[in-house]
């Protein structure tokens, strides 16, 4: 089993722009899937969410969650994360993944701004800890 920890891991989540996809229950039950930016932060994925929206209703409800963030092209690879969630208001935390989300995601030039849109009252930093990490780096080897 691997682990954040791993450098080839962690390097494969931090490559470029991959977006994570986010599976979580809905209030009556449905599984859903849903797309976020998200970046590698200690031991931790980090990511922002609206309180109201469905994943922030979700985490609110069930701390359980998996991720998972895949290549799109050959060799084809993902890395699937399962694990826990923790949720944070505080403003200062928000400001600061919320920029770094958007330089990551944006570019340098747009970090700023897309923190001041992000890093909002009604936001939440949701920290992913993982209990289990599955990496697949080469579906075609």
């Amino acid at each position: 089993m691997a682990s954040l920890t791993d450098p080839k891991v962690r390097e494969f989540l931090s490559l470029g722009t991959r977006t994570g996809k986010v599976a979580i229950v809905a209030a009556d039950g449905r599984p859903l899937v849903t797309p976020i930016w998200f970046l590698v932060d200690g031991d931790t994925v980090v990511f922002n969410t609206g309180k109201n929206t469905a994943k922030g209703k979700a985490f609110a409800r069930d701390r359980r969650v998996a991720l998972v963030v895949d290549q799109e092209e050959p060799p084809y690879g993902s890395v699937q994360i399962q694990g826990t969630v923790s949720l944070s208001e505080d403003p200062e935390e928000l400001l600061r993944t919320a920029t770094a989300l958007g330089g990551r995601y944006m570019g340098e030039d747009r970090a700023e701004e897309f923190g001041r849109r992000n890093g909002v009252p009604g936001e939440l930093v949701v920290r992913l800890h993982p209990t289990k990490v599955i990496a697949h780096f080469d579906a075609t080897g």
